[in-house]
């Protein structure tokens, strides 16, 4: 059996394979919408489970190299880490029980972008000796980059009419497109609590107090 060294470094060689296969399988989805003719990167990225995964799995990356250094994880991205792992759990919570099957990508993808990365992420949290342990009044930190997305989402759609997805259409209605975000944003707590309380419940180390 590997020693507690060892197995740290896999798993740290884990985060580094698994953010970079993550961002090769969004990349390649994007390839598949050049090639049907839609290039718009704005479009593509603006998809809340696109945005969310990239940036995840650079923070997975980032997390994995320093682990690979023997270098401490800095409080900033500890963040970043269970925002993302907060941000996946509405990914897969939304996608398969509000909107499953949709979209023009192949099925596999949809089930690495919305089932396999959000499991492997929030595994990890709730497994890893170096996961990070936040402050409860660190929990609000989790609201922004949501909050900008679905503001750039609705400017948008109340302009050139595009949105990501359909329960979120500016004729649905204010009282339909309040109803959705509040719903949203209240699952997004949800799951950060959970992320937190994950990273708290046997940490080995303090990175906030």
């Amino acid at each position: 059996m590997p020693s507690r060294p060892a197995r740290r470094r896999l798993r740290d060689l884990a985060r580094l394979t698994a953010g970079a296969v993550v961002l090769a399988v969004v990349l390649f989805a994007y390839a598949l919408r050049i090639a049907a003719g839609d290039t718009n990167p704005f479009d593509f990225f603006g998809y809340f489970t696109n945005q969310t995964s990239s940036l995840t799995a650079l923070v997975v990356i980032a997390v994995g190299g320093l682990g690979l250094a023997d270098r401490r994880v800095p409080f900033g991205l500890s963040l970043a880490w269970a925002i993302g792992a907060a941000c996946l759990i509405v990914v897969a919570v939304v996608y398969n029980g509000l909107v499953p099957g949709t979209g023009s990508a192949p099925p596999w993808v949809s089930a690495v972008l919305h089932v396999v990365f959000p499991v492997l992420v929030v595994l990890d949290i709730a497994t890893a000796p170096d996961r990070p342990r936040l402050a409860w009044r660190h929990l609000w930190w989790v609201l922004p980059y949501p909050l900008v997305w679905i503001t750039v989402v609705l400017v948008r759609g109340a302009t050139d009419g595009w949105v990501p997805y359909g329960f979120l259409l500016p004729e649905r209605g204010f009282a339909s497109l309040a109803l959705h975000v509040v719903g949203i944003l209240l699952l997004l707590l949800l799951a950060a609590a959970a992320v937190w309380a994950l990273g708290r419940r046997r940490a080995p180390r303090a990175l906030s107090s």
